[in-house]
């Protein structure tokens, strides 16, 4: 090759362009299926570290399976982010002066799809840098036709199993966008806050009864006081009266479960109309449910005259004053709290009672509980199931409508009366209409649209064609794994297994493979307020998308989150230089890559050992993949590929490169290339720019056909026998050798001596029959069957004692002095760790990994410090 080294900001676009050119994205016809469906985007996001990783591990899992016979679909598409994307061209709009509402709904939807047409492929562009191999050509959308199509069909059906209604309830209400939104698009922060306690007089005594707040002002909404049955304090107060200050309403003193005598003075104030726990107390009990806001969040008319019209905290500062002045105020005290604050707007969220379209998930979730319980859908790590059980066991209705103009409006129309016609246009809801009212009467249709996550409940299989077209789905649905973050499971993942198993009557996936969050080298969330936010772009474009894949992928264990430094990648960047620079080695040395697809004869015992190896690393790493174990997939690819490949069978096959054995050098230049062949198919799905980048300059693939994406991972048997044995030998004596020098703190390229006299005669002779790959690797000088006449050092492999002569400006005596230092300090570790092993307190309460991993400790010292003791003697 021409460059010494990998270039990636050369390669990249290029190979990608020339996968899409030759169309090797989509699935090539096969008896055995596998399919993902990707979690679609917002439509308005850019690329973050959380989609780096989840993307990465996506298309790991795609490249393994097509590289393995199976008709592989990897769905694409994005997600048409309703709130996220109308909050955004009205911004957009309001830039250009232009109000969203003189313009109108159907011009303003027109303005979102020109946003869209310029803007909503970024996410995509940036998904094909990372090397994602989705077959583009059935990139989808979830405005698109057919999508809306599925969304309209599926709300109607609903509508008329009852499992779809309209119902006036309590819904996080954003009070700047003038929506309800979804517990998701809630971000719970805790803020230093305030909270107050305020009295409220006793009807016909001169007692109060305090309560504490963070809220006064929606004590203008109360209906109750509520104090727990179990507190003594207050039971004389029960069922009397109190009126409210300020208000001069009147409202009960009653007993509820709620009430916890632990918090604040007891006594609860009861607002049912904003507060979801009060609402439950207000629905046990038949309280009265008075809304104070309007959806501005301004004090409404149910509010004492001086109030209304006033924003929520400019009302708080006031009754608060007016407290203080009627003497009702108590105290206040300073708290920490969490306040939910809507993730678009950044204002904060109140619970405010609206009329709003539900879905009955409780009756939703029995199948889709019972496809997890019954193990046709299984979650990778297992604990996560617990988490779905969780929610799915204390579902709630679904609220579905948004107040929004962007997205599936509700296909509910209205007659003169207000009744409710569902129809899957409006020409049937005429129809509909007409035949109830015995003529034709004028409809309106209900203007709200559905919440995001409706639509993408239905992307398994409405991304396949459903309900018109179910060639794809016949073939591809259930999907065979879902990759997803932990932070959906309730919002996405759940609402998927509901809905493919109320209209498929299947699970929409075998598999849940949930990864974890990507943090910072410190294990902190990234964050904008932070500044650790690390941007996948400028990885890719610094170091590689193989080795920012490398790197994601090589971190992602199940159930601990990746701890993501740049050091990291650029360490990975290096791996991919190793590569190169093996593939450089091997034309250098005239290594013929083609026509070697078979796999040469093996005579020579390296040759015999590293294919040996090779399937052992393939077997571990397609059991690795097996159980979604990416980390140890790509450790053992690492360690295959740079150490077992470069570090040892490169450096070993030179001694025969450079002798004048041709039949010895023609099978070992056969197998050098085989074997990396063989490397670049295994880690093509980890690192697929720069192992195709090295298949096609070595022109692989002349006619154009022989593409590594579609290369079979190499079959074959383990062979170990004595000859891959003596390989092992090699460079277990090398691998000593290097690391005794570390220990003993000597330069790793000094050249030794070495006296075999006291080791036995087996090993003897075979240190004499490979004296010429231990001298160069080991770099040794000579190696002797007597002693010399100068100071010496003892290191043990095997069980065999070896001494080793050092150049004379290594200082024995200081080393000495410092091993001895050391075997001090490891026994003292050593019986700290033997006392906590003795104590039966310990043993029995710690858990048992952690004692089990205190007695490998032990033994590990206990070995450390039986070889340092051989080489102090030995000194």
């Amino acid at each position: 090759m021409s460059n010494d080294k990998y270039i990636h900001s050369e390669v990249e676009n290029k190979i990608y362009s020339y996968w899409e050119k030759n169309e090797l994205f989509k699935p090539k016809e096969n008896s055995k299926k596998f399919s993902i469906v990707i979690p679609p985007p917002n439509v308005t996001g850019s690329l973050h570290m959380g989609h780096a990783l989840n993307n990465s591990i996506q298309d790991l899992l795609v490249r393994y399976h097509r590289m393995n016979n199976y008709e592989t679909l990897w769905q694409p598409g994005t997600d048409h982010a309703g709130i996220a994307t109308q909050a955004l061209v009205e911004k957009k709009l309001t830039s250009e002066k232009i109000d969203k509402n003189e313009i109108g709904r159907d011009k303003f939807i027109e303005k979102v799809w020109e946003w869209k047409e310029q803007y909503g492929d970024i996410i995509i562009n940036q998904l094909k840098k990372l090397g994602c191999s989705c077959d583009w050509s059935r990139n989808a959308f979830t405005m698109d036709e057919n999508l809306s199509k599925s969304v309209i069909k599926v709300f109607v059906e609903l509508y008329n199993k009852g499992l779809i209604y309209k119902d006036k309830k309590l819904v996080n209400w954003d009070t700047v966008l003038k929506t309800a939104i979804s517990d998701l698009e809630v971000d719970q922060r805790e803020v230093n806050s305030k909270i107050y306690y305020i009295k409220y007089p006793i009807d016909g005594t001169s007692e109060f009864i305090t309560i504490a707040t963070t809220r006064p002002e929606t004590m203008l909404g109360d209906t109750a006081i509520a104090v727990n049955p179990k507190d003594q304090r207050f039971k004389s107060f029960v069922g009397k009266t109190v009126t409210i200050p300020i208000v001069g309403r009147k409202i009960k003193i009653i007993e509820d479960d709620y009430a916890d005598p632990e918090q604040g003075t007891g006594a609860l104030k009861i607002t049912p109309a904003h507060d979801f726990n009060d609402y439950d107390v207000g629905q046990r009990n038949n309280l009265e449910i008075i809304n104070i806001f309007t959806e501005e969040g301004k004090i409404n008319e149910n509010a004492p005259e001086h109030y209304k019209g006033l924003d929520r905290f400019e009302a708080r500062k006031r009754i608060l004053k007016e407290l203080k002045e009627k003497e009702f105020f108590v105290k206040e005290e300073n708290i920490k709290n969490k306040v939910p604050y809507g993730d678009r707007s950044n204002s904060i969220i109140e619970p405010f009672l609206t009329e709003q379209w539900f879905a009955d998930a409780g009756k939703l979730s029995v199948k889709a509980k019972e496809v997890v319980n019954s193990k046709k859908t299984n979650f990778f790590p297992e604990n996560w199931s617990k988490t779905y059980f969780q929610w799915m066991n204390n579902i709630e209705p679904w609220c579905i409508s948004r107040q929004l103009w962007w997205g599936h409006q509700i296909p509910a129309w209205y007659g003169p009366d207000n009744k409710i016609f569902v129809a899957i246009n409006e020409e049937e809801a005429k129809s509909q209409a007409k035949e109830f009212y015995k003529k034709e009467v004028e409809l309106n249709r209900d203007p709200d649209v559905l919440d995001t996550w409706f639509s993408s409940g239905l992307w398994p299989f409405a991304t396949l064609g459903w309900p018109e077209d179910d060639d794809y789905l016949k073939k591809f649905y259930p999907t065979s794994v879902l990759v997803t973050g932990f932070d959906i499971i309730f919002f996405w993942v759940a609402r998927m297994i509901m809905f493919g198993t109320e209209f498929l009557d299947k699970e929409p996936f075998k598999d849940i493979y949930v990864h974890a969050l990507v943090r910072d080298e410190k294990g902190q969330k990234m964050s904008k307020s932070k500044g650790n936010v690390i941007d996948p772009l400028d990885l890719i474009e610094k170091y590689s998308a193989d080795a920012l894949r490398f790197t994601l992928l090589s971190m992602a264990s199940p159930g601990t989150d990746v701890k993501l430094s740049e050091d990291r990648v650029k360490g990975y960047r290096n791996f991919l230089n190793k590569l190169w620079n093996a593939n450089n080695f091997l034309i250098t040395n005239e290594c013929d890559f083609e026509d070697i697809d078979d796999l040469p004869n093996l005579n020579i015992n390296i040759n015999k050992w590293i294919y040996s190896e090779l399937i052992e690393a393939k077997n571990k790493i397609q059991k690795n993949l097996e159980d979604y174990r990416f980390d140890e997939a790509a450790k053992n690819a690492y360690q295959f590929a740079w150490h077992s490949y470069c570090d040892w069978y490169l450096e070993l096959s030179k001694t025969i490169l450079f002798s004048d054995d041709n039949d010895a050098k023609a099978e070992v230049k056969k197998v050098s290339s085989y074997v990396f062949k063989q490397i670049l198919i295994l880690l093509h799905p980890f690192i697929p720019f720069v192992t195709e980048e090295i298949w096609l300059k070595d022109q692989f693939d002349k006619d154009g056909s022989d593409y590594l994406m579609h290369k079979n991972w190499v079959t074959g048997e383990v062979n170990k026998d004595n000859s891959t044995e003596q390989v092992e030998n090699i460079i277990n004596i090398i691998s000593e050798l290097r690391s005794f020098k570390n220990e003993l703190n000597v330069s790793p390229g000094s050249f030794i001596d070495v006296s075999v006299k006291g080791i036995n005669d087996n090993q003897k002779e075979f240190i004499n029959k490979n004296e010429v790959i231990l001298k160069k690797l080991g770099r040794i000088n000579s190696i002797l069957d007597d002693d010399l006449e100068k100071p010496a050092a003892t290191m043990v492999v095997s069980g065999d004692l070896f001494k080793i002569y050092f150049d004379k400006d290594v200082d024995l005596k200081l080393i000495k002095e410092n091993l001895t230092n050391k075997q001090s300090r490891l026994e003292q570790e050593m019986n700290k760790i033997s006392q906590r092993l003795e104590n039966k307190s310990f043993v029995g309460r710690a858990p048992k990994e952690i004692v089990e991993q205190e007695k490998t400790n032990y033994n590990n010292l206990k070995n450390d410090i039986e070889k340092i003791s051989v080489t102090i003697k030995g000194i």
